[in-house]
């Protein structure tokens, strides 16, 4: 690799992050976020990409980025209005700037007529005849790249906001707690608290147990009043809530018995971090970045390939563990032994260099959610409606093999809920809404899955008129009677489409089952929850990471398995009078007033015919990633472990009813259960009356799988 290749290399690598800090300063301006130097970072990113491309005589590039920076200088000089036509203009430029340098990079052209037209609406809202720049007949020397970033004003004094906060009874009667919001408010950067006593009642009177405290907060930063306000989204109506700016407020608050900022609370469950107590909003919002995590960090660029190789490595390191501990105990060796405490503490070191190099694979869904942003604005551009992107939680962080391969599922989501699940400007203000539709897509981590929410404020999905197409073409009988969520599960069968006309966005049946297929594979499960004339919600989980998962080790029919521990909420051993019979082949668990179906592992893979079962000897009560519960039927619960992930699709394909392969301390190969697959196999909606197939049909040896 020559010295100018490996400069290029770097380039196009500090582009990937320019165009991320311009998408995201253009979001915030969309925002609202109007002031100087949120202007100043998204012109500097244009401009940093015009002065690198300049040093390879990317000219397309060059020219394009140059006449997007005359309208940035505009904005930010006040010579030009940011109307919502230049806004949008800018976005869509923003777009196509990230097509040149993707060009670039792979030694592309784009059409002309393309780029004539983006740079016509940027001259558009210039309103003149734009500056002509000349190039040269030779690229830049590399030592007179300019450095300057433009004249930019000498950074200001940080803003902040003032929030005056007072909780009403109905919200300590819901349950929430004042605490939880003003450490979220701590997590946003420094903050001093006032306790406001005024309003506090007369003890001796009958309302003495009206709340009566208050707080009021100067909070420090750079905040917008929207991540302020989505703090307090979910108590909205239940407190007296004032954001003001802290330029706007008076010099000193009301003299009020000053009281210690708290420090920020250890994650737990009594003291949630600024994450965790954010992610209680129903928009799943992950939670504001610590103070400490704003500041610079040194980053240092690995080969991803090597650290692939990292995980391999550490992968074998844990079976090995495993292995060692299995010899062990097949030695009978006491439990305070020396080998046997150093081969504790060998576990345990796996464990934190496996969570370790974990780290160092996870990245934020921001740049991802970004993207999503083009998706949404091209889609309504192509059906002529008109739509925004809110996004909350793009801190999360998620393996980057997960996050590559989401790209494509979420771009189909997008477009979907732009195409199907928004009404059109005129049908929306018919229905009392907001001619522009919202879309929010959301992340957040729970009980060790990554939960990524689409959500639309449209129509809701038709499920008689959904029924009826699937009734049409043959995808269920007749005359099924469906619930609503069987009706919704329609939508991921391959072909079916609700679309009347094919369009460059659907009516050609491939869609939502491609999603669920791609989702499928990364180990996930995909919902659907949806309400008329509200909207409608897709789920999606995934796991944290594809190499390593502690499980469940369980025995059934003679075969040694893994369940995801994820997925267990408790084991039960139920009683004669627990087990209810239903039909001739199902069965329903008593337990706590409801009833709870249940599934035999055993015959649902395969391994046992139906009338070998005489009893259920032990159930593992697992859940769904749509709340639904039912009770596996297992022969025995071994212990719980990490196991390493091995994947079957290279080898055997898609497995119904298992999602991988591990091996075991003593060598085995062991199946990981899919439990999601399995229930979803029993209670499927295109079943007919006549008994279910296996999943599949095995005769499983240990070491052929």
């Amino acid at each position: 690799m020559t010295p100018q290749s490996s400069i290029r290399d770097t380039f196009f690598e500090e582009c990937e992050d320019l165009l991320e800090a311009l998408a995201e300063g253009l979001a915030a301006m969309a925002g609202g976020a109007r002031d100087t130097d949120t202007v100043n970072a998204v012109f500097r990113a244009v401009h940093s990409v015009k002065g690198g491309a300049g040093a390879f005589a990317m000219t397309d590039l060059v020219a394009f980025a140059h006449r997007f920076e005359t309208v940035l200088d505009g904005v930010r000089s006040g010579t030009l209005d940011l109307t919502p036509e230049v806004m949008h203009t800018m976005q869509r430029s923003a777009d196509h700037l990230a097509d040149l340098v993707e060009a670039a990079r792979n030694e592309d052209v784009l059409a002309a007529d393309v780029s004539e037209a983006f740079l016509a609406n940027l001259d558009q809202c210039l309103g003149a005849e734009p500056e002509a720049l000349e190039m040269g007949d030779t690229p830049f020397d590399f030592a007179v790249i300019p450095l300057d970033f433009g004249d930019d004003p000498a950074p200001k004094e940080p803003a902040g906001h003032v929030i005056r906060f007072r909780p009403l009874q109905q919200l300590y009667a819901n349950g929430h707690d004042p605490a939880l919001l003003i450490a979220a408010l701590h997590g946003l950067g420094p903050c001093e608290v006032a306790l406001d006593l005024s309003a506090l009642p007369d003890w001796e009177g009958p309302d003495a147990l009206t709340p009566g405290l208050g707080w009021t907060l100067r909070l420090a930063g750079q905040e917008s009043d929207t991540a302020l306000q989505e703090i307090f989204e979910f108590v909205e109506g239940l407190c007296e809530l004032d954001i003001s700016p802290l330029e706007d407020a008076p010099a000193a608050v009301d003299p009020l018995p000053s009281v210690a900022a708290p420090p920020s609370p250890a994650p737990g469950p009594e003291a949630p971090s600024a994450a965790a107590s954010a992610a209680l909003k129903p928009d799943l919002a992950a939670g504001a970045e610590s103070a400490e995590a704003r500041g610079p960090k040194p980053t240092l660029r690995v080969d991803l390939d090597r650290v692939d190789r990292l995980i391999n490595s550490v992968g074998e390191l844990i079976i090995n563990q495993a292995m060692i501990a299995q010899r062990l105990q097949d030695m009978a060796l006491a439990s305070d032994d020396d080998v046997s405490l150093h081969v504790e503490d060998y576990r345990l070191l796996a464990r934190d260099i496996q969570e370790a190099v974990m780290a160092i694979r996870a990245q934020p869904v921001k740049p991802l959610f970004q993207r999503m942003s083009r998706i949404l604005r091209e889609a309504a551009e192509a059906t002529g409606k008109s739509a925004r992107l809110l996004t909350f939680g793009e801190n999360t962080e998620v393996d980057k093999t997960v996050i590559e391969r989401l790209a494509d599922p979420l771009m189909h989501m997008i477009r979907n809920a732009v195409d199907h699940g928004l009404e059109g400007p005129d049908a929306r203000r018919a229905a009392g809404k907001d001619g522009t539709g919202t879309i929010r897509l959301g992340a957040a981590h729970r009980s060790g899955s990554v939960i990524i929410t689409i959500r639309d404020d449209g129509a809701g999905l038709n499920r008689p008129r959904i029924l009826d197409i699937a009734r049409r073409k043959g995808l269920v009988a007749p005359d099924a009677d469906l619930a609503d969520a069987e009706i919704d599960g329609l939508l991921f069968l391959p072909g079916f489409s609700t679309a009347s006309s094919v369009s460059n966005l659907s009516g050609r049946g491939v869609g939502l089952d491609v999603v669920r297929n791609a989702v499928t594979a990364l180990g996930g499960r995909i919902s659907i929850a949806s309400v008329p004339g509200q909207g409608t919600e897709f789920t999606i989980s995934l796991p944290l990471t594809l190499a390593v998962m502690d499980g469940m080790v369980v025995s059934v029919a003679g075969q040694t398995m893994v369940v995801p521990i994820t997925s267990i909420l408790e084991t039960i051993r139920p009683a004669p009078g627990d087990l209810h019979r239903v039909g001739t082949d199902d069965s329903l668990l008593s337990i706590r007033g409801r009833f709870i179906p249940t599934v035999d592992v055993a015959r649902s893979l395969g391994f046992t015919d139906p009338s070998a079962r005489a009893d259920f000897p032990l159930l593992l009560l697992v859940e769904g990633e749509n709340q639904s519960q039912c009770a596996l039927v297992v022969d025995a619960v071994h212990d719980q472990r990490q196991v390493v992930i091995k994947g079957l699709d290279s080898n055997y394909g898609q497995v119904p009813g298992v999602s991988a392969a591990t091996v075991l301390g003593d060598g085995q190969i062991a199946l990981i259960l899919d439990p999601d697959a399995i229930a979803a196999h029993r209670a499927s909606p295109a079943t007919s009356a006549a008994p279910r197939p296996p999943l599949f049909h095995a005769d499983v040896h240990h070491g052929q799988h």
